[in-house]
């Protein structure tokens, strides 16, 4: 019994940072480009981003080679901004898009990059730790509509429902 229980303890720690099954992280990922303000595009719900507009991730290097994570985003129904800061650290290595990331330590889940703007890091596709968390950001509040469409599509392919697609208004 004890064992079951300390397995079952670890699950809920560490089993939550594989990307799903049969998503590959981008395999040349270069952390310091990616560091800095992203604006999410589109998302598909759940429940800690829940009405929230204008929503924003900044991302800014530790000293003890980890990120800092500031989430932010307008809930309109309050008037209010909602804050979430974590943490995230590399997962294996550090050129697979792939990191662990947590704002109820010590839980963490896994965030990959699936797909990235790889000349310019101005857009990414982001999958949690499973299907049911996707997110596509930019460097800008506003994605040019074709490159929008490409990573609804890649998210298409890759099993992910993306009729349940949220896109993040970022007006004031």
């Amino acid at each position: 019994m004890r064992i079951t229980t300390l397995l079952c303890g670890l699950f809920m720690l560490f089993g939550c940072t594989s990307a799903p099954k049969g998503i590959t992280p981008v395999a040349t990922f270069d952390l310091e480009r990616y560091l800095g303000t992203w604006y999410e595009i589109a998302r598909l719900d759940h429940r800690f981003e829940r009405g929230l507009s204008q929503v924003s991730a900044n991302y800014r290097k530790r000293s003890d080679g980890g990120i800092d994570v500031l989430n932010r985003g307008y809930n309109a129904a309050t008037g209010e901004w909602k804050e979430a800061t974590g943490r995230a650290y590399p997962l294996g290595s550090p050129e697979q898009g792939s990191l662990k990331v947590s704002f109820f330590r010590p839980f963490y889940a896994g965030y990959h990059v699936i797909d990235l703007d790889q000349q310019d890091y101005a857009y990414a596709l982001v999958s949690g730790p499973d299907r049911d968390y996707l997110w596509i950001l930019s460097r800008t509040p506003i994605l040019d509509k074709e490159i929008t469409r490409k990573l609804i599509n890649r998210a298409t392919e890759l099993g992910f429902d993306t009729s349940g697609l949220i896109f993040v208004d970022h007006q004031e």
